[in-house]
């Protein structure tokens, strides 16, 4: 009978005392075999979005009551486990917890070199993240409502929100934030306000240039010079990080658009509460981007979007609690999907890739680390436990043989987390026992 050494789920999280925090160990092993490609189909299965909305406390218990079905039965599953070659042992525990403000949700977390970045609705807190110390605390207008989420670009730090600006700040040596400029720029909206054909409809009777985004921005990405936001209007745009002019705007989705990532090579994706996964590309020569490509498997409101380091992967969170998978076709130029990391109970809210680890944050309260080997399938190595309400963000920094992992919810709360991984061989005694340490 075949053996399989697993983890069992740890215990909650305690809050940051004095006492020393307990830590957690398992072992893992990861499967050799390889399961063969699924085709990509379309679903017909119509579900409203989970995670589109501006209310914080309806956000909550809307996501946490989203118990969604398993789903997509006919993709198969990465995480099987069958006899191993090579052990993980893991250890985890929570280094300590940080509230902002007890009674507002943290929104976005961000993390460069050795400063967190925080978003609770209007507030942004920076924190030293080696020290868990406040830094900078700077405002935007409560009227902007929520911060959606956190970027930057080398001394640039950009921030999305609900009124459907992108807001620019200048970070300074001394930790102080002055902001640069709001997306759209005056001087953009000044060149193009007079002709009526850079109007157009955004809703029944309401027309706006088409520079300006109509509803909640909900997604950023900075690359090759380059921004590129979603919005809960469907769109997306790009803007020239050089002057902050908005130079293409596109039709993207039939539902508002909840994540983009972008590829170093410029290849962009969306993911939509209309289910839908499509992906963008400017050819040579051209000043456009073209679809290339819509990827159709989720059966639900599609949340969050990561790529691994070299783009070849993307994974794909939904509210039908499932992680997709989908891998570059060498005869093609857009993804297929391969499998689906379930476990989850509830909607998958953010996904952060970090090496060869993936990190999901779910309506289920809690943050789970996949980890890859080398012929592609994936084990969960840990259930990281201790939020009371959706884990709505993510961010974390590999360094020194351990991963820093920040976890923000919807409780107000951000927990700090230490995750250390080591390779054994599957011959070590001391790891080729039954038990388990927790």
């Amino acid at each position: 009978m075949m053996r399989i050494q697993w983890w069992r789920d740890t215990w909650s999280c305690a809050n940051a005392t004095a006492t020393a925090t307990p830590t957690y160990h398992s072992t893992i092993s990861l499967p050799k075999q390889k399961h063969a490609r699924d085709s990509i189909s379309s679903s017909s299965i119509s579900e409203a979005p989970c995670s589109a909305t501006s209310n914080s406390n309806n956000s909550s218990s809307t996501l946490e009551s989203n118990l969604s079905i398993q789903t997509l039965p006919s993709v198969p599953s990465l995480q099987n486990l069958t006899p191993q070659n090579l052990t993980f042992s893991v250890s985890h525990h929570c280094l300590t917890t940080l509230t902002p403000h007890p009674s507002r949700p943290v929104t976005s977390l961000a993390v460069i070199k050795n400063l967190l970045y925080a978003a609770t609705d209007h507030e942004i807190n920076v924190y030293d993240r080696h020290t868990s110390t406040t830094l900078h605390t700077f405002n935007i207008q409560p009227t902007s409502n929520s911060t959606k989420t956190i970027t930057f670009s080398n001394d640039m730090v950009l921030t999305t929100h609900q009124d459907s600006k992108i807001r620019v700040w200048h970070w300074h040596k001394n930790k102080n934030h002055r902001k640069v400029t709001t997306l759209p720029t005056v001087h953009d909206r000044l060149r193009r306000f007079l002709l009526p054909k850079n109007y157009v409809t955004v809703r029944r009777h309401e027309k706006r240039l088409w520079i300006e985004h109509a509803d909640a921005v909900t997604g950023l990405a900075v690359t090759n010079g380059a921004i590129y936001s979603v919005s809960w209007d469907r769109t997306l745009k790009i803007w020239r990080l050089s002057d902050f002019r908005c130079v293409e705007s596109v039709r993207a989705h039939e539902d508002a658009v909840n994540a983009v990532a972008v590829s170093k090579d410029g290849t962009v994706y969306t993911g939509s509460a209309d289910r839908k996964i499509r992906v963008w590309a400017r050819p040579a020569g051209e000043r456009r981007h073209v679809l290339v490509a819509t990827l159709e498997k989720h059966r639900s409101a599609v949340n969050a979007l990561a790529l691994n380091d070299d783009a070849s992967v993307l994974f794909s969170g939904a509210c039908d609690r499932s992680i997709l998978v989908w891998e570059r076709e060498d005869s093609a130029n857009h993804m297929v999907v391969s499998g689906a990391l379930r476990g989850h109970r509830k909607a998958i809210l953010c996904l952060v890739n970090v090496s060869d680890l993936l990190l999901s944050g779910s309506a289920d309260r809690t943050v789970r680390i996949w980890k890859r080997t080398y012929d592609g399938r994936f084990g969960c190595l840990a259930v990281l436990r201790g939020h009371r309400k959706p884990v709505k963000s993510l961010a974390a920094v590999q360094e020194h043989g351990s991963v820093s992992v920040f976890s923000g919810s919807l409780d107000g709360e951000i927990k700090v987390w230490q995750v250390t991984i080591t390779t054994h061989s599957a011959h070590d005694p001391e790891f080729n026992s039954e038990s388990s340490h927790f």
